[in-house]
């Protein structure tokens, strides 16, 4: 468990937070929200150490370990296996197979394992560091954007990994079905202060607007009865007889707090501009064959027309071609083989990670936007800055000395500057924030043109996609129909794993019924064998914190009557000490209750999943 005192944070004229605190306890995978540039990536360094606050303090632990995935890439060993044993704890330096099972996990083939880690890109390369970290099993392990260098079978994996670890969890992404799957709870960096709830990013923003709302509503009470009382004043300050009362408003009126309204959050809001297109086919790949190596063919025989208006996505492993599958499509590459028509009325507007090269150091943002379209002028281009968010003097600043997050949204004003009826985009959401995927979504969704879009986020292929382009097992085919059927119908092969307690009982009653009844009781057996691994420990637990209230609950009963002696004794220091003990006393009673609920919850959870299994052996 890590606690934060009284923290505040600032760079130049930004104030990240203000004096801030929160804990994280024993088992929580807490996922951290927040805009960019609102302090989430500086307050997990402060937590490593590698940030120091302004004031307050974390306190950690003697002997607490914390797992942090670094970008800094520093490799000793010849071999990826070997390199990943390194994170091993001492105790089991020898468990290679732990470090092999984490690696497959992450993309890493049995060859690979053996080969050099120089030998990767540096996505790979990065999954190597967690990989590292993961095996190290820290009491906290600290994640910040993972899914930007993961693919969408690695993150797949990761998920399931995160969901049964064992310790804390701090993680920061974007892709917000990724985190709600995985947190315990949800901890967010809003005006200034940091606030932590039990439950998901829905539940977390519900709490959110509905404090915002009330927030307002109180202001603009508050408002009117100052403007009340300062009325009664100014009406009767000149009256003798009145003046006690005059006199009792204005001492009112002192004491009144004068609330601020609240100041509006900048969120990115935009639609992309649309070129007019009548058509069949917005362009046709026949035959299309690539390569960057004459020895192996990265794309064969592929062939797909995309429709006026649809949504596709593309889909798969890295590294298998779907970066270089939109890069022909787009016309940045020349096919080896095959052929692309596009019709002549398409107008496409490309985003890929590369294109930020394409920006001028020199210019600002303002000017890039100008020149993005002949009808942008400065009004314009300051209209798509601000809902780019780049407002006021920020509009002014050189290229060169933007992140490489706020080059993407230059990309993406770019995009919105220029009439377009074919949307070619590769990783569009991995520089933006929660909020601004969200805004993209929409945008994407209204958009009336086609989309071809690269993605790894299972939030978009659901929301969106209308057919798939899927890269799986060396070859590309076209799957008609959205991402949810593409999982009923296969999908990626882990679906056991993730499949609802229904859908699981199904699948074992379908099994059972090809079953004899020596084989049935044995199936039986191991499932009850089974619920009692995975309900056990949660009953120690739950034991472990009844046990806690009831002696806390009997203390509390002994201060009270203490309190009841003191008071007839008038010993006023005494009294102080023990309204002290009987204020602590409460609030860890209303503390483990809260743990207790959340304990209830998950053992009825899981115990509910168990008995929808074992009743399918009733009906057979």
């Amino acid at each position: 468990m890590i606690s934060a005192e009284n923290l505040s944070k600032s760079y130049a004229r930004q104030t990240l937070f203000d004096d801030v605190g929160f804990k994280i306890n024993p088992r929580e995978r807490v996922g951290l929200v927040g805009r960019n540039g609102h302090g989430k990536t500086t307050l997990l360094r402060m937590i490593v150490g590698e940030e120091t606050p302004d004031s307050g303090q974390i306190v950690i632990p003697k002997g607490y370990r914390m797992g942090y995935v670094r970008q800094h890439l520093d490799f000793t060993e010849d071999t990826v296996l070997g390199e990943g044993m390194k994170g091993l704890p001492e105790t089991q330096k020898e468990q290679h197979w732990k470090v092999e099972k984490v690696l497959a996990g992450l993309g890493f083939s049995q060859q690979d394992m053996q080969r050099s880690p120089y030998e990767f890109s540096g996505g790979y390369q990065v999954r190597l560091n967690l990989a590292k970290v993961l095996v190290s099993e820290p009491d906290l392990l600290l994640l910040d954007e993972p899914t930007n260098y993961l693919d969408i079978t690695s993150i797949r994996w990761i998920e399931r990994f995160l969901i049964s670890w064992p310790h804390e969890l701090l993680l920061i992404t974007h892709d917000r079905t990724f985190m709600d799957r995985i947190v315990t709870h949800t901890m967010g960096i809003h005006r200034k202060k940091v606030r932590k709830i039990q439950g998901d990013t829905e539940k977390y923003y519900a709490q959110i607007a509905q404090d915002e709302e009330v927030y307002e509503k109180t202001r603009l009470n508050d408002e009117r009865k100052r403007k009340e009382v300062e009325a009664f004043i100014t009406q009767f300050r000149a009256k003798a007889r009145l003046v006690g009362l005059v006199q009792s408003r204005i001492r009112t009126l002192e004491k009144m707090e004068k609330k601020d309204k609240l100041e509006k959050i900048k969120t990115l809001d935009f639609s992309f501009r649309y070129e007019p297109f009548v058509g069949k086919y917005v362009l046709t790949a026949q035959d299309l064959g690539f390569s960057y190596d004459p020895s192996a063919e990265l794309i064969r025989d592929f062939t797909v027309t995309l429709r006026p208006g649809e949504k596709v996505c593309i889909i798969g492993p890295n590294g298998k071609g779907k970066t270089t599958l939109l890069k022909l499509l787009a016309g940045s590459l020349t096919p080896r083989t095959g052929e692309i028509t596009r019709n002549p009325k398409t107008v496409p507007g490309v985003f890929e990670q590369t294109n930020v090269s394409s920006l001028m150091d020199s210019r600002t943002v303002e000017e890039e936007i100008i020149m993005s379209y002949d009808d942008i002028d400065r009004q314009r281009a300051r209209d798509i800055c601000g809902a780019m968010m780049f407002e006021g003097d920020y509009a002014l600043k050189k290229i060169e000395v933007l992140s490489g997050g706020e080059k993407s949204r230059v990309m993406l004003g770019k995009l919105l500057a220029t009439p377009v009826n074919l949307l070619l985009l590769d990783e569009p959401t991995n520089h933006l924030d929660m909020e601004s995927s969200d805004a993209l979504l929409a945008a994407l969704d209204s958009f009336e043109g086609a989309v071809v879009m690269v993605t790894h986020n299972e939030m978009f292929l659901h929301a969106l996609a209308e057919r798939l382009i899927i890269f799986k097992n060396g070859s590309i085919e076209v799957f008609e129909g959205g991402y949810q059927r593409f999982l009923e119908k296969g999908g990626w092969g882990d679906e056991e794993v993730t499949l609802t307690p229904a859908k699981k009982a199904k699948s074992e009653r379908e099994n059972g019924e090809k079953l004899d009844k020596k084989e049935l009781r044995k199936r039986r057996a191991g499932i009850i064998t089974e619920r009692s691994r995975a309900l056990g420990p949660l009953e120690k637990e739950i034991s472990r914190v009844e046990n806690g209230i009831d002696a806390r609950e009997k203390k509390l009963k002994t201060l009270h009557a203490a309190m009841q002696e003191a008071t007839l004794a008038r010993d006023g220091k005494k009294i102080s000490g023990i309204s002290m003990e009987i204020h602590t006393c409460e609030q860890e009673i209303e503390s483990l209750f809260t743990e207790l609920e959340a304990l209830t919850h998950e053992f009825d959870r899981i115990n509910a999943e168990f008995e929808e299994r074992m009743s399918v052996f009733e009906q057979i």
